[in-house]
């Protein structure tokens, strides 16, 4: 293609739709009209000159013009309630449920290194002694110190305030760095089941596991869920560098992408419930088998509410991206 019999050509259309854009607040049916179709053709335009003519003056000036005239033809669209109830109700709960088959292996997986750490170490003294002195685990373990004073060392508000930032810096870590190819993510998973794993090896070799699993499970169940979710989200968007599928690769990230996303603002909410749960309810004087029933319910709630909206909003096509009319649009691609 010619660039200079291009523009000469087509230049008289780009002017007029500047002129229109200009004064847009004062058109006419008729010039409202010629602005929709000066857009499209414009738009038609800035195709040809990308795929067979890039020049990158002509190219900055279209995509402004084309940008600006969709602005007006479509209109500025704000968020609203309904939009977070939408979410809530719809997107964030499909974008669990599509990604199971990441999140669920992962939290077992995960699972089962905390528990292979903990009898490691409750079971060699050795390791014991690598970790800490001996003075240093007694008073660690012992009735009244360090493990059980930890989630009552600090004013209860602040403390949730504390964990919910730690824990959404952690799954945000997940979701954001998953893109590389998910190594960030596997040593954000081993450093939390290192945590808990020496927990579980350090006091069952005092003998006070029941203690721990007291202390952990009310807020962990619904804590480790959410780290989980995060981690599988993140593991499947660094798959999706390697194999995008029948998309293209831009096409399968920015699409994964903006659905992780999405899931760190659902997690940080569920995080935020798990952070009040360990502030309030973990230190607090009820007995243990209620604080864990606290747990069991809301950890029980969260996997309903994702699994049987999440599966009903998935069969309606809902894949936890962002709606339709706020996606980009898609450049058509040679097969």
């Amino acid at each position: 293609m010619d660039l200079d019999v291009f523009v000469t050509a087509h230049r008289a259309e780009w002017d007029r739709l500047e002129e229109l854009l200009r004064r847009r607040r004062r058109l006419t049916g008729a010039e409202a009209d010629e602005l929709v179709a000066l857009y499209q053709r414009t738009s038609t335009h800035l195709s040809l000159v990308q795929s067979s003519a890039p020049d990158p003056a002509l190219t900055g000036r279209l995509t402004s013009l084309v940008a600006r005239a969709r602005s007006a033809v479509t209109g500025a669209r704000r968020s609203t309630w309904r939009d977070a109830g939408r979410f809530f109700a719809v997107g964030f709960p499909a974008a669990v449920h599509r990604a199971r088959h990441w999140w669920i292996p992962t939290a077992l997986l995960s699972t089962l290194v905390a528990v292979v750490i903990g009898w490691w170490i409750g079971t060699h003294p050795e390791v014991q002694s690598a970790i800490a002195a001996p003075e240093q685990l007694r008073e660690m373990t012992r009735p009244g110190g360090q493990y059980e004073t930890y989630y009552s060392s600090h004013p209860a508000a602040s403390f949730a305030a504390q964990v919910w930032t730690n824990n959404a810096q952690a799954a945000a870590i997940c979701l954001i760095f998953g893109a590389f190819l998910g190594i960030p993510v596997l040593w954000v998973l081993f450093q939390n089941m290192l945590n808990i794993g020496i927990g579980i090896g350090l006091m069952a070799s005092a003998g006070r596991l029941d203690t721990f699993l007291g202390l952990i499970l009310p807020h962990g169940l619904l804590e480790l869920t959410a780290v989980f979710v995060a981690a599988g989200t993140g593991l499947r968007l660094g798959w999706t560098v390697i194999d995008p599928g029948p998309r293209s690769r831009r096409a399968a990230l920015a699409e994964e992408g903006r659905a992780a996303i999405g899931m760190a603002l659902g997690l940080a909410a569920v995080l935020f419930v798990s952070g009040v749960i360990e502030g309030f309810v973990t230190p607090s004087g009820l007995p243990t088998w209620a604080r864990i029933t606290i747990g069991v319910v809301a950890e029980v709630a969260f996997l309903a509410y994702v699994h049987l909206l999440g599966a009903r909003a998935v069969r309606a096509g809902e894949m936890g991206d962002v709606e339709a009319a706020d996606r980009p649009a898609e450049v058509p691609t040679a097969a």
